[in-house]
Parts: C-alpha cells; structure tokens; sequence
C-alpha cells in the first residue's frame, strides 16, 4: 500500500471501515469529532487529529463516513475542515448517504478548489464493514475510481461501480427505501395479528422462517422479539433522513413513491418519540404504542 489515507467519521460504519484498513495494516490517520473513538483504533493507526485538515495534510484519499449533509459540508468546508489541509489533487471517497444533487454540487465546489471526490457507498452492517464484505456502489470520474480502485477493492468483497456521481447515492437510497418500507410493512401486519389476537413472538417467528422472509427481514424480526434495539445496526433518525431523501429526489425527478411516502411518516414518528437513536426495528414499538392509544 502506498496510497496514504484518513479516515474522518468512526461511526458504525465509519469505524468498521477504519477498522478494516488498520487490520490491512494501513494505518490511516483518523479523525472523530468525538475523540474517544478515535482512540479507541490508535494502536494500529497512522495517528489521531485534532481537526479534520489536520487528519488530510498528508493524505492521498480522505475517506467520509458521516450522517448528514451539514456533517458532510462541516468536514469539508469547516475553518478546519479538509479543503484548509489538503493538497490539491487528493481524492475525497465519500461513503456517507446524501441526496444525488447536493452529491453533484459538493463535487463541483470541490472540484473548483481542486480536489476530487468519488462516492462510495456501501451495502452492509457494521460488522460486514469490519470485515471488508460489503459491497461497495461507486461512481464517479473514470480516472478518478481507477485511481483509488484499490482502495475500493479492499474496503468490500464487491465494486459496482454506476457511472457519474450521482449514481451511487441513487442506488444506496433505493436500498434503504427498500429496507425502511420492508421493516414498516412488517410492523403493520405483526400489529395488525396482534390486534387480531394472534401472539406477537410467535408471529414473529414465523414470519422469520418462511419463504417471505430474508436475511435482512429475520435479523429483524429478531430485535422485534427481544426489543433489543441497541446498538443500533441501523439508527432510526438516519433511516428517516434516507427515506425523506429518497421521496425528495424522486419528486424532483417526477416519481411518486406513496409506499415510501408512508414509511418516511412513520419514521418521522418514531424520530419525534425520541426514538431516534434505536434501530430502525423499533417501528413495531411506535406502531403497537399508537394502536393502544387508538384503542384506548
């Protein structure tokens, strides 16, 4: 490995990632806005910053691994954000999951200010990550992924790659649309025997076991049955920021996503309880809760 790398964002996915190159020996320069997670890998790692130019000063390819889009653009424009210590010419690999336009925009401001960005988002859990067996959606300039394929390659089993930017992030957002409108529909069919009398586990169970089930779907199913809902695999707030995106970018692109619709209200639901921070399973509590307090 020559390429020198940063890793900023140690979140679930993030610090699976990071995980990952220090277990390859890579030893990337991490940043974490809260530090302790930072440490936590320093061990095995190239150093921790203070700030995110301090983490790309040296670096060939900063990697992003963060929640938002006021996240993303604090990291990159931020008084010490990667645009005041990185050199021109470094390439920006952008995991975290925004819509496809503000995708577009970022690469053009940076672009003008002479960096390079290319989006890689990931189908995987945080363990997958760890392991390097997720599969990675990227997209961006030819010369750009050829360049920092390796770097790809070692992240996940499998490389999609989609074409422009833009491309990824459309993909990772119909996936967790995917997912958002899986978890809710379960949800209102358990609720929906419960309320007819049937028992909730055993439902559960069965649903899990049955050839409309997957592997997504049962693991699910599992958190439902021992409401264990942290860690979170999948944070509640950041599947109700995934599925607004989605119903936004589709409706710009004139699409009507009714199903989508629906699974972004009920996340918005279980966000407003402040339930935001369990995982995305958690819909079944928010909806059986709501059902008690109709009934009552």
């Amino acid at each position: 490995m020559t390429k020198k790398v940063a890793c900023l964002g140690l979140g679930g996915m993030g610090g699976g990632i990071a995980g990952r190159l220090c277990d390859l020996d890579w030893a990337p320069v991490l940043y974490n806005r809260s530090r302790d997670k930072a440490e936590a890998l320093s061990a095995r790692a190239g150093g921790v910053a203070d700030t995110p130019a301090q983490a790309v000063a040296s670096a060939d390819v900063a990697l992003l691994s963060l929640a938002d889009e006021p996240s993303v653009d604090a990291v990159l424009f931020g008084p010490d954000g990667i645009v005041a210590g990185m050199r021109p010419g470094g390439i920006v690999i952008d995991m975290s999951t925004v819509s496809p336009a503000y995708s577009r925009r970022v690469t053009r401001q940076l672009g003008e200010l002479g960096l390079r960005r290319v989006e890689a988002n990931l189908v995987a859990n945080p363990m997958q990550a760890r392991a390097g067996d997720a599969r990675v959606l990227a997209a961006g300039a030819p010369e750009d992924l050829d360049e920092v394929r390796d770097v790809l390659k070692a992240i996940g089993r499998q490389l999609v790659e989609l074409g422009p930017v833009g491309a990824a992030s459309t993909m990772k957002l119909a996936f967790n649309a995917l997912l958002g409108s899986q978890v809710v529909a379960l949800a209102e069919v358990v609720n929906y025997g419960v309320e007819a009398g049937l028992d909730r586990d055993l439902m559960l169970r069965t649903i899990a076991e049955s050839a409309f089930s997957s592997l997504v779907m049962s693991h699910r199913c599992q958190l439902m049955i021992e409401e264990r809902y942290q860690p979170a695999g999948f944070r509640s707030v950041l599947m109700e920021k995934d599925l607004r995106l989605t119903v936004n970018d589709a409706a710009d692109q004139g699409v009507g996503l009714p199903v989508i619709s629906t699974a972004a209200r009920r996340y918005h639901q279980v966000v407003a309880a402040g339930d935001g921070d369990l995982d995305a399973a958690a819909v079944l509590s928010q909806q059986l809760k709501d059902a008690g307090e109709i009934a009552a």
